[in-house]
């Protein structure tokens, strides 16, 4: 079954999911898309992230892949339950497998969240935490500046460990020992966060086990593709291609040539 597997996200944060999908199943080819130009989502009005969430939706429908995540924790937050009531193919988010991934490896059930206004301000990962654990005890804190440094390509440095730093202070009181990156983006500084958290809190992305949950799907399914199968990925970008490569090609360790998509009006896109 050699059909492409979708991934989308605000920009290009779903690289670090992307890059789990590439590592677990390589047989698999995958089309991505960024909307780097529309990028970030967190602070906009629900109908707008669900409007430019269905506009990637459709074009990836359009592709014909056979399955989509949603490689953008807001997203899945606003539009995943009525994507799969409408998508005759399957398609998953990253807010529960990441929540599965940090009741794997808590041991006092003390658990941090950080992500966008609309991934915190929605509670999903509250809800998917104690779905999965009833006991857990949660705090969460929006990161809105977190977005835009790595979309800047600025992920290391003594401005962005300022900017970690003051950003993660309230959380800093709080006694946990898993904290999940709740936005797709965040690995990029997972480095930095650490420094900043401390050793003794495990940093939780949810790449690794939504890459497992693609792989589960793809074997439910039956349409997982041949093993002789060598993918050409494809990556699309609504904004910059040029910026987009420099921070994918750095992330994937490969020389990466971006397409440049055209989504919505251009009253839409002039943000």
């Amino acid at each position: 079954m050699n059909r492409s597997i979708g991934v989308l996200d605000s920009g290009v944060g779903g690289l670090t999911v992307a890059r789990e999908l590439m590592r677990q199943l390589p047989h698999e080819q995958i089309i991505y898309v960024g909307d780097t130009l529309r990028c970030p989502y967190g602070p906009r009005p629900e109908e707008e992230i669900r409007q430019f969430t269905w506009e990637m939706i459709d074009f990836l429908v359009a592709q014909d892949v056979k399955l989509i995540v949603i490689a953008c924790n807001t997203a899945t937050a606003v539009v995943l339950k009525e994507a799969r009531q409408k998508l005759s193919i399957p398609i998953i988010g990253v807010i529960d497998p990441g929540a599965r991934a940090a009741v794997k490896v808590t041991r006092t059930k003390r658990i941090g969240v950080i992500g966008t206004k609309m991934t915190i301000e929605s509670n999903s990962y509250e809800k998917a935490l104690r779905h999965v654990e009833g006991q857990v005890v949660v705090e969460s804190l929006a990161c809105p500046p977190f977005v835009p440094l790595v979309e800047s390509s600025q992920t290391t440095g003594a401005y962005v460990e300022r900017v970690v730093a003051n950003t993660l202070k309230p959380l800093l009181a709080y006694d946990m020992d898993t904290l999940i990156l709740g936005c797709t983006h965040y690995p990029l500084l997972a480095e930095v966060i650490g420094r900043v958290i401390g050793p003794n809190v495990q940093l939780i992305s949810s790449g690794d086990e939504t890459a497992l949950e693609v792989g589960a799907l793809l074997d439910y399914n039956g349409i997982t593709a041949a093993h002789d199968t060598v993918p050409e990925h494809v990556y699309h970008a609504t904004g910059d291609t040029r910026s987009f490569e420099r921070i994918a090609s750095d992330w994937l360790n490969q020389p990466i040539q971006a397409k440049r998509l055209v989504l919505g009006t251009e009253e839409e896109k002039c943000v």
